[in-house]
């Protein structure tokens, strides 16, 4: 995936394989991140208030939108390689990337809604799984060990820390709980483009990998089994499947690395 370019003197840091840079970001830049970073926690909010039984995952694309135009924001989604519907709506064993369609919700499901949005050129992107009424006690813990999965990567993304600490901590959730992380997708960078270095897989070493500094935005997502790790592909090459048909949970904010802590800037 392509970034932007750098403009001369923007501080990036430069401790990867192969020197390539990751950009940090000025507490302007960061400023106007939030701001997107809101606006996409502001539709995520609106579509999943609408996600009940009976309605069709098109139903809510075409909900999102219309929201995103009537704020004068763009899609981020739409077009990218491709993909055809302005959000993503994976359902019950969909890992992500489901493509919205007829496909009615109903009453047990869990359901992950994933959008992103430009705003002022910057990019907003946050993702959540909800339950649909009454669901089975296993797939709640699922969705409350997934969450808390997210919050204890969050919690890990300070300055100082490594890479690796911040998906150790996605990872040792989920597997005490007995579930898997996916080790195909993960987070990764983000700014003027929607993906940016780096990579944050769900699973790492503590002690390894990219030294956090302040100014680096990442999108943080977790993506927790309740089966194998492992996963396949809907023939629409797209939706991403557990490989087992378990349940699956995907979370995802947006955070700022700055010299205080940490800032979640996907949240209203």
């Amino acid at each position: 995936m392509n970034s932007r370019p750098r403009p001369e003197g923007r501080p990036v840091i430069t401790e990867r394989p192969a020197g390539r840079a990751v950009e940090l970001k000025s507490p302007r830049e960061i400023e106007a991140l939030k701001r997107s970073g809101k606006l996409a926690a502001g539709l995520l909010n609106a579509v999943c208030a609408e996600v009940r039984a009976g309605v069709a995952t098109e139903d809510l694309d075409d909900l999102a939108a219309r929201w995103i135009k009537e704020r004068g924001a763009q899609p981020a989604f739409l077009n990218y390689h491709g993909f055809p519907k302005t959000i993503c709506v994976s359902v019950n064993n969909e890992v992500v990337h489901g493509i919205p369609g007829p496909r009615k919700i109903r009453e047990g499901d869990i359901v992950s809604v994933d959008v992103g949005l430009f705003c002022e050129g910057w990019c907003g992107d946050t993702a959540r799984t909800i339950p649909v009424g009454e669901i089975d006690p296993a797939a709640r813990q699922l969705l409350e060990v997934s969450e808390r999965s997210l919050r204890e990567a969050i919690a890990a993304a300070r300055a100082g820390q490594r890479l690796g600490d911040v998906s150790n901590a996605m990872q040792s959730v989920a597997e005490a709980a007995g579930y898997n992380v996916v080790r195909s997708y993960g987070g990764h960078g983000i700014g003027r483009a929607m993906h940016e270095d780096p990579h944050v897989p769900c699973l790492g070493r503590p002690g390894t990998g990219l030294r956090l500094e302040p100014g680096l935005v990442l999108a943080l997502e977790v993506m927790v089994n309740a089966g194998t790790e492992k996963v396949t592909h809907l023939p629409d090459g797209w939706t991403v499947l557990t490989a087992d048909g378990s349940l699956s949970a995907h979370f995802e904010h947006m955070v700022a690395v700055t010299g205080s802590g940490t800032e979640i800037l996907t949240e209203v």
